[in-house]
């Protein structure tokens, strides 16, 4: 039970730090905007979706958020990573910048893993 609720926690503060803290933080830098740009998305898709990531984030770390919004939450940043993916690889190439999405996919899967665990005690 410990060590599940410690996996869970790890997992679930990098998510949160990566997808919450991160982009509350950078999005209105001028390498955000550019970053965005050189995928090809318009600077408001960014700006939207560091809302959506910052709030997904809350959603997750917040306790007392029902069951049903944080696996909306878990779904929408797993889109948000299979896409990021995508967008890299068809504009960059397969390298770093598209694998780096999928490992961050993998601590959430953990995350989710272990959130249903503790979910059924």
């Amino acid at each position: 039970m410990k060590k599940n609720k410690i996996i869970f926690w790890t997992a679930t503060v990098i998510i949160f730090l990566f997808e919450g803290v991160m982009p509350a933080l950078t999005s209105q830098t001028e390498m955000a905007r550019q970053g965005i740009q050189h995928l090809g998305y318009p600077v408001y898709f960014g700006i939207a979706l560091t809302v959506f990531k910052v709030l997904g984030a809350l959603a997750l770390v917040i306790p007392q958020i029902p069951g049903r919004i944080k696996e909306w939450a878990y779904a929408g940043f797993a889109f948000d990573f299979l896409f990021a993916c995508i967008s890299h690889w068809a504009v960059d190439g397969f390298g770093g910048e598209a694998i780096f999405p999928l490992a961050v996919l993998g601590i959430l899967v953990t995350s989710y893993i272990f959130y249903h665990k503790l979910a059924e005690l």
